[in-house]
């Protein structure tokens, strides 16, 4: 029986196959904790591209015409996001959510067709409603209330501006296994623009301690699946800072409320855009501006120039001659985050 034993396992074959074990071992270890990584499975990875805008060309070109004394062009271009948030709504009205990083990377879902929303996560006063459904998904921010401001338009809500937002919308990917991974290209566009806005003064710059604005009529939400905006107004409160030329502010908004998808078509809708610059003079005189800019909005629906001229502060406003700046009691902004939207 002995004999008979040790003649068998001096087959070759058998030999081979004993001096593999350890190899096999390893690989059953392997299969036992990343199965899914190289097994027959759904292996989607996006593959996520940015399209890093500050605005969209319209009626007004400007990276064409910029003037030369302006803040060089590119440095209003939006900075890359730290992450995407992904949310998979599964054909059974399911969904799921994963973070990944800026450049993409695996996305996990059921076999099945799926639509598929991203937008990026690192935003700070994004405030996001509906969400369970990719149609209804919006982007608002939040409430912002200031201290003795006059209201531009009636019942607006003043808000915060809001982050750098992006966002793309897959509909109908059909998720199939395959032991091979499958790239998914994967754009994401701006849903928020940048607004250099220009105080610009004749005279009297030199009493100026502090400025701050208001542009009222600008959409205050946006839907994520398409990039329109939503028919609701809403009034942006910014600070400002004091320039050469005068007052200065870079204003990110969702652009003009009603404007449609399709990435993205110019909008004459039937509404006024308003403007306002409140400065406090160096004798604690707070002096308030308004103007209509609604010709400049109309021609830039999704960020751009807005450029104010020959404002004025007279000796008469300042107090005289000399004067000591002191700006306490211009009172400070109060963040108030409202439930989300109806």
């Amino acid at each position: 029986m002995t004999r008979k034993f040790l003649h068998r396992i001096s087959s070759p074959a058998v030999w081979a196959m004993l001096a593999a074990l350890p190899v096999l071992a390893g690989c059953r270890k392997d299969l036992c904790y990343d199965h899914d990584e190289h097994g027959y499975a759904v292996r989607t990875y996006v593959a996520a591209d940015w399209e890093i805008l500050w605005h969209r060309a319209y009626e007004i070109d400007w990276e064409s015409r910029w003037p030369a004394h302006w803040l060089p062009y590119e440095s209003l271009h939006p900075e890359v996001p730290d992450g995407i948030r992904a949310i998979v709504y599964k054909e059974d009205g399911g969904r799921s959510e994963y973070n990944l990083p800026p450049e993409g990377g695996r996305l996990y879902m059921p076999e099945g067709t799926h639509d598929l929303l991203f937008y990026n996560n690192d935003t700070e006063y994004i405030v996001f409603n509906d969400l369970p459904s990719a149609a209804t998904a919006t982007a608002s921010t939040r409430t912002r209330t200031r201290g003795g401001f006059k209201e531009l338009h009636g019942e607006e809500r003043t808000i915060t501006p809001p982050d750098m937002l992006f966002g793309a919308f897959v509909e109908k990917y059909e998720a199939k296994k395959s032991f091979t991974d499958t790239e998914l290209p994967v754009i994401m566009r701006p849903l928020t623009y940048t607004y250099l806005v220009r105080y610009e003064f004749a005279a009297g710059q030199q009493y100026v301690a502090l400025a701050r604005g208001a542009i009222a009529g600008m959409a205050e939400s946006v839907y994520l699946q398409d990039g329109h905006t939503g028919s609701k107004a809403a009034t942006l409160l910014y600070d400002c800072t004091m320039e050469d030329f005068g007052a200065m502010a870079l204003v990110q908004s969702f652009g003009v409320p009603d404007h449609p998808g399709d990435f993205y078509e110019p909008t004459r809708a039937p509404r006024t855009y308003s403007m306002n610059l409140e400065v406090r003079l160096g004798n604690g005189k707070i002096k308030t501006f308004e103007f209509d800019i609604t010709e400049q909005m109309e021609r830039q629906p999704r960020g751009g120039v807005i450029v104010v001229k020959d404002i004025v502060i007279t000796p008469e406003d300042a107090g005289g001659g000399g004067f000591e700046v002191n700006v306490d009691g211009w009172g400070e902004y109060q963040d108030v985050e409202l439930p989300p939207l109806s």
